[in-house]
């Protein structure tokens, strides 16, 4: 039952919802891991210490403190100067892939890609310009600054937590890996939209923009984000560091602490929660240290195969489940902090491959739907499958 219930589960994942029901993702984690507790898999305690608190404390706090960012007005004043001193489209695309994906970096990338595709699409019909190619920049760009860090995307911090790596290590490794992602996708965008690109048109000055500006809460938020990062590369536990930046931000007198609670993803928690114990409840009645083991060393010793692996189940389910059913076999593997890096490196950048080949993606494509601009399957393909495939054989190099 266990394993009928686990493999149910990620059947869902992967498809988005359950057929002829309204179950989304968070409540099939949910539904999966009750059943796992129902069927005598794990006991309730069990399924308690199964979930990673330090992966959920430490998103929590990362989206508490974004929240605060782009309620301040701080996304939004840096949208404008990058406007204003980028005087060619070339230049405004190199921008906004740096931008996104060194905010990505540190600050979680599913956060970024909500706060980034409003602020570039009002950005662009100031400037009057063909919004597609700018927009696909955020997710491409997102994905791949996120690897660098392990406060980056989700599954970062479960393998920060499951590797033991610092903060500083894990940065230090893997950084050289989202740098030279940032500049291909540029490169691949102008490459696929010469006209756009392969100019010298210079940009008209973009009009005034409208919104809220919070100078006091800006620069508290500011201070905070700096103080968090610092502690990160100090070597802090970054759960810590996290939650008690966010619970900072939440004293203030300028934002009712509901607002904020209004842009943390709860159920991106709750699926998390609920995969840890589905995952735990498999483990228990499949893998046994000994098989894991075995199955870890005939088939995920090499770095290209574990990267084979890591990207496709990526792209089968999600890189957060894919991490958490990897979890095990890596383990087990002779170098387990290199392999994690390798996991970390292409479960990341198989985000990139196809329109739903992360949450990231979705993110973007549904935000820049509800303000009309269209992207297609194909339009993202063309450019995220090629950009996927160099970006991780450049990783297993550098790696």
């Amino acid at each position: 039952m266990a394993l009928v219930i686990f493999a149910a589960t990620y059947l869902v994942l992967a498809i988005g919802k359950l057929p002829f029901y309204r179950l989304d993702r968070a409540g099939a984690a949910l539904l999966g891991a009750s059943l796992m507790v129902g069927v005598g898999a794990l006991t309730l305690d069990q399924a308690y210490r199964a979930i990673d608190l330090n992966a959920i404390t430490l998103l929590l706090g990362m989206m508490i403190v974004v929240a605060n960012l782009r309620l301040s007005g701080v996304f939004r004043l840096a949208a404008d100067w990058l406007a204003t001193a980028a005087r060619r489209p070339i230049y405004l695309l190199s921008a906004i892939a740096v931008a996104t994906g060194l905010l990505s970096a540190f600050l979680v990338n599913d956060a970024i890609c909500i706060v980034m595709p409003p602020l570039v699409l009002d950005l662009l019909r100031r400037l009057e310009r063909d919004p597609v190619p700018y927009v696909l920049a955020i997710p491409l760009a997102s994905n791949i600054g996120s690897v660098a860090t392990i406060t980056g995307n989700p599954q970062n911090m479960i393998i920060g937590g499951a590797s033991g790596l610092s903060y500083s290590a894990f940065a230090g490794a893997l950084w050289p890996v989202a740098a030279a992602g940032v500049v291909l996708t540029i490169v691949f965008i102008a490459a696929a939209f010469p006209r756009e690109f392969l100019t010298r048109e210079t940009l008209a000055p973009p009009g005034a923009t409208r919104g809220a500006w919070h100078p006091a809460l800006a620069g508290k938020a500011l201070a905070t984000t700096a103080a968090m990062v610092i502690f990160f590369f100090a070597g802090v536990p970054a759960a810590k560091v996290a939650i008690i930046a966010g619970a900072l931000l939440l004293l203030t007198r300028r934002v009712k602490s509901q607002k904020v609670y209004r842009e943390i993803d709860w159920p991106l928690l709750l699926m998390f929660c609920g995969l840890f114990i589905v995952v735990a409840g498999f483990e228990a009645a499949a893998l046994t240290p000994e098989r894991a083991a075995e199955f870890g060393r005939l088939a995920l010793e090499k770095a290209p195969a574990l990267a084979l692996v890591a990207a496709t189940l990526s792209n089968l389910v999600s890189n957060v489940p894919a991490v958490l059913v990897l979890k095990p076999f890596v383990a087990s593997l002779s170098d387990p902090q290199h392999a994690w890096l390798v996991v970390a490196m292409a479960s990341t950048l198989a985000g990139n491959f196809t329109l739903v080949g992360s949450v990231a993606n979705l993110i973007v494509v549904e935000r820049a739907r509800a303000a009309g601009v269209s992207i297609g399957f194909w339009t993202y393909f063309r450019i995220g499958a090629p950009l996927t495939l160099v970006t991780i054989l450049i990783g297993l190099a550098i790696l």
